[in-house]
């Protein structure tokens, strides 16, 4: 983790759909770059937080290969799948 000690996403592209919205873009980890596409569920909400500023929520979810990205190469698919689920909860509060 010292090498590579954070994950980005930068999106391309914005579309919405019939549950939420569609985001594709690119995806770092473990110092590679790949394509993906995040189906995002939201707004929720808004709703007064204890800021008392209206909040909303949004929850995404995407499904990476560990080995695309190099990540446990040494450790066969019938130890650990190669299938990962990432979820990614975002809340934003109105400024």
């Amino acid at each position: 983790m010292e090498k590579f000690p954070t994950a980005t996403f930068a999106s391309t592209s914005v579309v919405k759909s019939a549950s939420g919205l569609t985001v594709t873009g690119n995806f770092t980890l473990h110092g590679v770059t790949k394509p993906i596409v995040l189906e995002v569920e939201g707004p929720s909400g808004p709703i007064i937080g204890m800021d008392k500023k209206p909040h909303s929520g949004f929850s995404a979810t995407t499904t990476i290969s560990r080995s695309a990205f190099g990540i446990g190469a040494k450790f066969p698919e019938a130890l650990v799948g190669d299938e990962v689920k990432l979820t990614i909860e975002v809340d934003v509060a109105k400024q």
